[in-house]
């Protein structure tokens, strides 16, 4: 087995200066620099993530020409797509998480079209499967998993209306805490649940004991871990907000609230285990989670409740009003006079 794998990694370094030297040859000036600059930085070596060089010579089309940068897309994607080498695979879909991370503006705009839009949906990768060996075999479900996880960050940015982790400076966060009191309590829902929804893939990381070491898995625990700081900073501004409005949400906001917020809950222990913070401020963080969601539950239960003392308080209402064919009897029986009473419309309220 060790000699297979390494009679395939040595495979692996041939194609890639084979390719590089095509490139170098037969493309175009333009294209040249892109397609050499794309496949060193997607090489087929298992052991080694992206070099940072190379990554920024990539991220660098995306400063010029919209062209240029959907060119840069294209053949990321299509490089993505045609390989059937686990280690290619990864190195493409973490040059992707860099352009979500880091990329300029025109070349995360290209990378954001999905079937939605219209477009293509890019990462679709469910069916990944490299059968080289059992450690290709086991990183083919981390390519399964990492693809799902970046369409969920695309997702989750695209309801949020920026690319998550791109407000870093108290300035940016003073921003964007008044631009999320400004929501409407669905908008704010919604965007909560987009945030929920990302922790909780992030919690479907694969168990990949045979990989605690490998360098490139390490690097993606590590870009996820930037992104899980990033959820949180924004969950916590949006928490903080629910705390001021839960006296103003209705009965369906804040069951859909507490829902949320409950499975974030159940993500607790694995977050936990897997947070790139602080214990005391990861313990805070979870603390003021179970807080609002209590508050809220109560408010909720006492909304309930007055709802249905209403609800009481209108059926005793009718009961005490005459109805239709109702008589009023005098003393007299010839004086006897049928009044008819029209139903009132507050007691058919509920």
């Amino acid at each position: 087995m060790g000699r297979i794998t390494k009679l395939r990694d040595l495979m692996g370094v041939i194609k890639d200066k084979a390719s590089q030297s095509k490139a170098a040859i037969l493309s175009k000036p333009n294209a040249h620099s892109l397609n050499l600059a794309l496949l060193r930085a997607t090489t087929h070596d298992p052991l080694t993530p992206p070099n940072p060089k190379h990554l920024q010579t990539l991220l660098s089309f995306g400063h010029s020409s919209r062209a240029t940068a959907s060119s840069a897309i294209e053949a990321l994607m299509d490089r993505l797509h045609n390989t059937h080498d686990s280690s290619v695979a990864l190195k493409c879909l973490i040059a992707v998480h860099y352009i979500i991370k880091r990329g300029s503006f025109i070349l995360q705009d290209q990378l954001s079209v999905y079937p939605s839009a219209g477009g293509r949906n890019y990462l679709k990768l469910s069916d990944f499967r490299d059968t080289s060996t059992p450690t290709t075999w086991e990183l083919s479900s981390w390519i399964r998993w990492y693809a799902e996880y970046i369409e969920n960050l695309l997702c989750t940015s695209r309801v949020l209306g920026f690319f998550l982790g791109s407000f870093s400076s108290t300035e940016d966060k003073d921003k964007e805490e008044e631009r999320v009191s400004a929501l409407m309590n669905s908008d704010l829902i919604k965007e909560t649940e987009s945030l929920v929804s990302l922790l909780e893939q992030t919690c479907r990381q694969p168990e990949s004991l045979h990989l605690s070491g490998n360098k490139l898995v390490g690097e993606i625990r590590g870009l996820v871990g930037e992104d899980h700081l990033s959820a949180m900073n924004e969950l916590s501004i949006r928490v903080n907000e629910f705390g001021e409005r839960q006296s103003c949400l209705s009965f369906g906001d804040s069951v859909e609230l507490v829902c949320a917020l409950k499975r974030l809950e159940d993500c607790k222990e694995r977050l936990l285990w897997s947070s790139p913070v602080k214990k005391d401020v990861a313990e805070g963080f979870w603390d003021s989670i179970i807080e609002i969601k209590e508050r809220v539950g109560k408010e909720r239960e006492n909304k309930l409740v007055k709802k249905t003392e209403r609800l009481s308080d209108s059926a005793r209402f009718g009961e005490r009003v005459l109805r239709s064919g109702d008589s009023v009897r005098f003393a007299s029986a010839r004086l006897t006079v049928n009044y008819r009473f029209p139903l009132p419309v507050d007691s058919m309220e509920s």
